[in-house]
């Protein structure tokens, strides 16, 4: 079934639950603003690699106000999370390195993993004994450990505690996604990881974007200050790439102010991912701002879709290669700024819908 390309339009009326726009800050006065004030300041792009005429004070700040806000000690703004990932798995091995990767990493982890000189083990999802069994019997001096904190399709929880605790026992590194945790889990949106005691500490490494919870668009890697010099010195998809354009640098420093002012906005995600899940007659109780409805084919998952989009409700659809053969879904993504009224038409709609595909 070809994929196509669906086009927002400018006053476009429908429900958004497709979007990863979790706290609802895309459109917040605050963070356009901030997105204006850095063009009046900088201009539109930023002219060039941050070695080179890219880097500007906005930049160095935002780093330091995220990786203050996260726990971290520092941090490294990328263009993109997918060239975050790349750069930080890609830059921290070698051929003398292990890396372990979830099954269900997103697809900029696998394709850090596949672009790495280093071996990789795949191991089943969230599976601590294998995790622990490929790095106690590598034969490579360095490993590393990578996962998704909040894993994109189904919404669950990496064990990064227990993850973290094998690490330290064998000798390894962790690199957590935190792209799907930042605004959602922790105290205010702090992510799973300061949420878990984790932030930090000098065998973790995390990764980010800002093109979801926070409303922008970028990437950033966070850990210490020796790991970022390593990052500035040769992660390729850092010194090659264009920096993050100033607009983007600018309304990822506002909606992370509106964050802290109002950190309120993490609870109301899951919040209204509870609503959500009681809705679609989901049994588990959602741990982040994805609800996943698993409806099995990719044709009916499909048509439920269109049906919903008919009744002006935008849902998330994956299907193979997304997710495995079987398992296609509807995606739900909460928000924090749905309101009553719409939180009430979502489930009409999607009772409606699922009642036709069960």
């Amino acid at each position: 079934m070809q994929r196509v390309l669906r086009p927002r339009h400018e006053h476009d009326a429908m429900i958004d639950l497709a979007s990863n726009d979790y706290l609802g800050l895309s459109r917040h006065p605050e963070v356009i603003d901030g997105a204006i004030e850095a063009v009046r300041a900088w201009g539109a792009g930023s002219t060039g690699s941050r070695l080179v005429t890219g880097d500007t004070d906005a930049h160095q700040q935002l780093e330091q106000e995220l990786a203050a806000f996260t726990g971290a000690a520092t941090g490294l703004v990328f263009a993109t999370g997918y060239a975050a990932n790349l750069g930080a798995v890609t830059a921290l091995s070698d051929r003398d390195t292990l890396v372990v990767s979830d099954r269900t990493n997103h697809a900029s982890l696998v394709d850090a993993c596949r672009l790495s000189r280093a071996r990789t083990e795949i191991v089943a999802h969230r599976d601590l004994d294998a995790m622990r069994d490929a790095l106690e019997e590598r034969d490579e001096e360095r490993a590393l450990l990578v996962t998704d904190s909040v894993f994109s399709a189904d919404g669950d929880l990496a064990p990064l505690r227990a993850m973290h605790a094998i690490c330290r026992a064998t000798d390894a590194v962790l690199i957590a996604d935190e792209a799907h945790g930042v605004g959602v889990r922790g105290d205010g949106g702090r992510g799973l990881l300061q949420e878990c005691g984790l932030a930090g500490e000098p065998d973790v490494i995390i990764t980010l974007t800002l093109s979801k919870a926070l409303g922008s668009q970028g990437g950033m890697v966070l850990a210490d200050e020796k790991v970022r010099d390593h990052l500035i010195n040769t992660a390729r998809s850092f010194i090659f790439d264009t920096g993050l354009a100033p607009a983007s640098v600018g309304a990822a420093r506002a909606a992370l102010r509106v964050l802290r002012r109002e950190p309120e906005r993490a609870t109301a995600v899951l919040d209204h991912a509870r609503a959500l899940a009681a809705a679609a007659d989901v049994t588990e109780i959602p741990e982040s701002a994805v609800v996943s409805v698993v409806l099995g084919d990719a044709a009916t998952a499909v048509a439920a879709a269109e049906r919903c989009a008919a009744l002006g409700v935008r849902v998330g659809c994956f299907r193979p290669p997304s997710v495995p053969a079987g398992t296609s879904r509807l995606r739900l993504t909460a928000r924090a700024d749905l309101t009553t009224h719409e939180i009430d038409t979502v489930v009409e709609v999607l009772r409606a819908v699922l009642g036709e595909n069960r």
